[in-house]
């Protein structure tokens, strides 16, 4: 089994396929099957995993999606070419435990991880339903992944 598909709540269908397609994903899908169903599905760069967002495909209140994660090699050239987008990223934090990252915002300190150790550095942006996103910098895998 693989992840495929993750489905996100949104809105407004039309403002959340053009936030998408301003951080340069590819658009794979727009399908309208009638006035109550439509679904728009976006796959970022490199990644296998799509996102689908539309009209009738979750019953999830927009926005709620939180903790979505994009895993980048350069977290500061991720980062650089979201604020290019137009999209607000927050500064680069670490957690304070230095494994993974807290829900919320309580437990980040600012500034990338001391040893730029990989899995260990994050930056956040939202999208315009507030569904949150974490950039994750892994320059080398651990064994088996």
């Amino acid at each position: 089994m693989k992840l495929e598909v993750v489905v996100l709540p949104v809105t407004d269908v039309d403002r959340a396929k053009a936030f998408y397609q301003s951080l340069g994903w590819r658009e794979d899908a727009d399908f309208t099957v009638d006035e109550g169903y439509r679904v728009v599905q976006f796959t970022p760069p490199e990644s296998e995993a799509s996102i689908i967002f539309g009209t009738g495909v979750t019953n999830a209140a927009p926005g709620s999606a939180q903790g979505l994660q994009l895993t980048v090699y350069d977290i500061e050239e991720a980062r650089d070419a979201l604020l290019a987008a137009g999209v607000g990223v927050s500064e680069l934090f670490h957690d304070e435990t230095g494994i993974f990252h807290h829900a919320g915002t309580a437990a980040r300190i600012s500034g990338p991880h001391p040893e730029r150790a990989d899995y260990s550095t994050f930056a956040s942006f939202e999208d315009p339903d507030g569904n949150g996103w974490i950039l994750q910098e892994i320059k080398k895998r651990l064994p088996g992944r």
